[in-house]
């Protein structure tokens, strides 16, 4: 879907949209929405340590902290809180959902049985998983809806959700503790992998700044070359590896029995692991 339709599909939108928690992730996303779009006037921003981009957007349209009895008119709850904090505030937003209210959640870890049980058992819930390149509209979110979403709302989920980036649906709620620990999480490898590919290019006598700058423009251009290929990932790296040469001397140690696969198995399997215990 082109960010052109995306955005007719948001100005198609009625309601009130009231976002709990703007802090990295929540503001990625609202970062995406307004973008693209949805009107400023129809979004609530529920956050007691805005920044100073969330404070900024208030001054456009954006309604910042008003008190819960005078937001009218919800059609959507996106719940982007920490965790931890979920407990504390997820009861709290109990008045906010009628008949008629779609709850998106992005937290990490916590069920969709969590979420029934805090705001009410009828309520209609997608758990998602998105990921912070949603600010450019580059993210990847996976959901995953209950029984009380009906279908013209899990339309509705996949457009505001597709606002920022591309949008996979699965059955089986288990499989987002997997889905977090590989694009929840993977920007932050992909980071680190610039960070090291910097380090080593210093180690190898580059100077520190030129180093970073090689690496940071070779993994964002690799990464949009992925992104626009019909190539796979595979294919790409293979035609980037002639036999005997430089890349593949760096490869034999990289895809080595101890190599990169093995060791992003266990940080996947590390990931998936607290996904689960922040469940409960």
């Amino acid at each position: 879907m082109t960010g052109s339709s995306i955005t007719g599909l948001l100005q198609n939108v009625s309601g009130t949209l009231v976002l709990v928690g703007a802090g990295k992730m929540g503001g990625a996303m609202l970062a995406g929405w307004v973008r693209l779009g949805f009107a400023r006037t129809q979004i609530v921003v529920l956050e007691p340590r805005p920044s100073v981009e969330i404070a900024a957007l208030a001054k456009t349209g954006v309604r910042l902290n008003p008190p819960v009895n005078e937001i009218r008119d919800v059609a959507f709850v996106v719940v982007a809180i920490k965790p931890q904090e979920a407990e504390a505030i997820a009861p709290a937003l109990k008045p906010l959902i009628g008949s008629n209210t779609l709850v998106v959640s992005v937290m990490a870890g916590k069920t969709v049985g969590f979420l029934e049980s805090a705001l009410g058992a009828g309520a209609a819930i997608v758990r998602s998983m998105p990921n912070t390149p949603a600010a450019i509209g580059r993210g990847i979110t996976v959901a995953v809806p209950n029984p009380k979403v009906t279908p013209e709302q899990r339309t509705l989920a996949h457009r505001l959700l597709g606002a920022v980036g591309a949008v996979e649906w699965v059955a089986d709620e288990a499989l987002l503790d997997a889905v977090t620990a590989v694009s929840g999480s993977g920007p932050a490898y992909v980071f680190l992998l610039a960070e090291s590919l910097a380090r080593a290019g210093a180690a190898a006598g580059l100077p520190a700044d030129l180093a970073a700058r090689l690496a940071r423009q070779t993994v964002a251009g690799s990464g949009e070359l992925l992104h626009q290929s019909p190539l796979d990932a595979a294919t790409l790296r293979q035609n980037v590896t002639s036999p005997g040469g430089t890349t593949a001397a760096a490869l034999g140690v990289l895809m080595a029995a101890d190599g990169l696969d093995p060791l992003l198995e266990k940080a996947i399997a590390a990931a998936t692991r607290r996904s689960k215990e922040l469940a409960g």
